[in-house]
């Protein structure tokens, strides 16, 4: 009798670990989002505190929706990830770009955006070749395609410097393209990079278009211009997404259906078009 009920609390333990995935996956009814709050126009701080921007605003849209009470954490980028690991904060966005790097870890959504990238000085004619879309440079990720694709920008920026957010996409492609032939400036943010240009402490700064467009429409900007080609393509991964742990399947699987009914619906052409002035839907 009591190797038989011995028996039956080993097949019932199995049965308890079989079934235990189903029993403590997470319901999901309130979530903590990081956001830098300073990277115009995907999130902003704005007069009185409250925050603005195209990704507030999508998440403003998506939140009820999805049922959850999404409460906004505001924090330098350079911590963030180490942050969602740690269990401080659950989802993370600031227009992060997905890397194959990045992937080792956390989980990305499905992208909602896909932008380019540009140099930005206090002289347009600092770099060879139209700006803007005009100039535009489609470049895969391979580092002879990019090398080539560079060439003539790193010959003009020889002796030069360049101001970089750290802990960007960004960061790694000027690293390995433009530190041996001109000094790198990092910084905690863009805006810090562009105070300096301003400033003319440094001669360009690399970054994200829809920010540099964002930047150069507030006052006391007006001298910073584009200056050679934009840069895009595969080169910059596959666009912008949300970011969770790898152990919240579920939460991601949430958003990642909350996204696709907005791409599908419209609404991130919509807010796309209000905060870039044009649409960056993937």
């Amino acid at each position: 009798m009591g190797q038989m009920r011995g028996l039956n609390m080993l097949a019932a333990g199995l049965a308890l670990l079989l079934t235990g995935g189903l029993v403590q996956a997470k319901e999901w009814t309130s979530v903590r989002i990081a956001t830098e709050g300073a990277y115009e126009p995907w999130n902003l701080t704005l007069p009185g505190g409250k925050l603005g921007g195209f990704e507030i605003e999508l998440m403003d849209k998506l939140c009820p929706q999805m049922q959850l009470k999404c409460t906004y954490v505001v924090q330098n980028w350079d911590g963030m990830i180490a942050s969602l690991n740690a269990g401080k904060v659950d989802v993370l966005m600031d227009a992060i770009v997905v890397t194959d790097e990045r992937k080792q870890a956390v989980a990305f959504s499905v992208p909602y955006a896909r932008t380019p990238a540009s140099f930005a000085s206090l002289k347009a004619d600092l770099l060879p070749g139209e700006t803007g879309a005009k100039g535009v440079r489609t470049l895969a990720n391979e580092p002879k395609v990019i090398a080539a694709g560079v060439a003539d920008l790193q010959k003009a920026l020889s002796g030069k410097t360049i101001g970089i957010a750290s802990g960007t996409v960004y960061t790694g492609f000027i690293d390995t393209y433009f530190r041996d032939i001109a000094t790198v400036r990092e910084y905690t943010t863009s805006a810090e990079a562009v105070l300096d240009l301003t400033a003319g402490r440094i001669d360009a700064v690399f970054d994200d278009v829809t920010f540099l467009n964002s930047i150069m429409a507030q006052p006391g900007n007006q001298q910073v211009v584009f200056t050679g080609p934009e840069l895009a393509g595969p080169i910059w991964g596959e666009g912008e997404a949300l970011a969770f742990r790898h152990r919240d399947p579920e939460l991601k699987a949430k958003f990642d259906a909350a996204l696709k009914a907005a791409i599908a619906d419209g609404t991130v052409k919509q807010l796309s078009e209000k905060w870039f002035k044009v649409d960056l839907t993937p």
